[in-house]
């Protein structure tokens, strides 16, 4: 006669498989609450599986954007669906760090199906694998914090480099790429209404909702006390302005500390496309006039000379 316990080896075995995979893996129920969060899926979001488990997906608490800044946990939610049809779904969507900078996730979503009743679904979500990349580069090597502006000299050297190499590529190879500058516009009245370390927070997140989700070959960082800088590769000029307006929408879906309550992020963006005329300084100069020239009206704003 088979032994109770040897009846559940078979699924504590494929949990302990499941709990090693390189992939985050959670499992809801029919009614979307959370069952199961692997350990991947803790280093990916940040969140613990006692912080998770037990928490309806709706909540809000990974805040599911779309590639258009759509919020999909009140609608559009691609897990939803799969629990109301059963159907397998794939898509490409931000989860919201706990930190509260965003990664760009690939997921896979399938039904669990039990006596022909669909109970609930599967989700499995990776990194893309540039951000997979920056991000084992940050383990080894951490990303430029907000305290670190305190020597501004690095980050400039940093950037001014990584420039004046995509001017070399850009004269031999032709090569194009575009300097993106921009800066969090309401940052001032953070400071004056909830503090320098609310602010520092602020600004380190979305930092890190830009640096976790370029590619490899792209470069971004802080800049002086102007703002941040970032470098883009591009085929087409008005790729240009695309890339910034992706950077609006990680910016605008950066999560708010919540002593901060309502408060919402606007920025003002400037782009524009290197030439092979350029030097470092007259391509940052011209990317700084050109967030310049956004006017003061409220809200985000997007000035492109491309």
């Amino acid at each position: 006669m088979t032994s109770k316990s040897a009846l559940y080896r078979p699924a504590a075995l494929y949990l302990s498989v499941i709990d090693n995979l390189l992939d985050g893996v959670y499992f809801v129920n029919s009614e979307r609450k959370i069952t199961y969060w692997n350990k991947a899926a803790e280093e990916i979001s940040g969140y613990k599986a006692e912080e998770i488990i037990g928490k309806c997906c709706q909540s809000n608490i990974l805040d599911h954007i779309d590639c258009d800044g759509r919020s999909l946990c009140d609608s559009g939610c691609p897990l939803f669906a799969t629990i109301l049809d059963g159907r397998q779904r794939r898509d490409e969507v931000f989860l919201r760090h706990k930190d509260g900078y965003r990664v760009l996730i690939h997921v896979n979503i399938f039904p669990i199906i039990e006596g022909g009743r669909n109970i609930g679904a599967v989700e499995i979500f990776t990194p893309r694998m540039s951000t997979r990349h920056d991000y084992c580069r940050a383990q080894i090597q951490p990303a430029v914090t907000f305290d670190s502006r305190s020597n501004s000299d690095s980050s400039n050297e940093e950037a001014e480099s990584y420039i004046a190499f995509k001017l070399q590529e850009l004269r031999r190879s032709q090569n194009n790429f575009c300097v993106i500058f921009f800066d969090i516009e309401n940052l001032e009245v953070v400071y004056e209404k909830y503090g320098s370390e609310v602010a520092r927070n602020l600004q380190e997140s979305v930092y890190k909702s830009i640096y976790f989700n370029i590619r490899p070959t792209d470069h971004f960082s802080y800049w002086e006390n102007k703002g941040f800088i970032g470098v883009f590769e591009v085929n087409k000029e008005y790729e240009a302005t695309l890339l910034a307006d992706k950077v609006r929408y990680l910016v605008e879906g950066t999560d708010i500390p919540q002593k901060m309550g309502n408060f919402s992020i606007s920025t003002s963006i400037g782009v524009t496309m290197a030439n092979e005329h350029d030097t470092i300084t007259s391509v940052v100069d011209r990317a700084h006039k050109v967030m310049l020239q956004c006017d003061n009206t409220s809200g985000t704003r997007i000035s492109s000379d491309a």
